[in-house]
């Protein structure tokens, strides 16, 4: 009975702190500049875009760290150890969820960059 008692608990806390989540998942950009044929100030812009994302995805992370922590904190002490755990890998999941969109978006942006390089190369510098 008392486990029971303490899953309800923590279901209830779960859902009021989903209810209440802060953590705005970001939007990726939709489409980088050609490489190809975009100018350097397409790039420039692409690259803004980026780092805006990049941004806003640390943050997200930043805030489910933070939620996760206040939700652990809330728990009764006498919360089983089994369900802290499981908190923790559900965390664990959100934040490799969006670690790997954000490289994927990052290697998109990449691969746009070596295409404008290899038909832009940087001026040589004078010796």
């Amino acid at each position: 009975m008392k486990q029971l008692f303490s899953a309800l608990i923590l279901g209830c806390g779960l859902a009021a702190a989903q209810a209440h989540a802060a953590c705005d998942y970001p939007v990726a950009p939709g489409k980088f500049p050609d490489g190809n044929q975009a100018t350097k100030e397409e790039m420039i812009a692409g690259k803004k875009m980026f780092t805006a994302y990049d941004a806003q995805m640390s943050a997200y992370l930043e805030c489910l760290k933070s939620e996760f922590q206040a939700s652990v904190a809330a728990l009764p002490p006498d919360t089983p150890k089994k369900q802290k755990e499981e908190m923790e890998r559900l965390l664990g999941q959100k934040q490799n969820t969006a670690i790997e969109e954000a490289e994927g978006v990052k290697e998109r942006l990449n691969k746009e960059i070596r295409a404008y390089v290899a038909l832009h190369p940087p001026a040589p510098k004078p010796n």
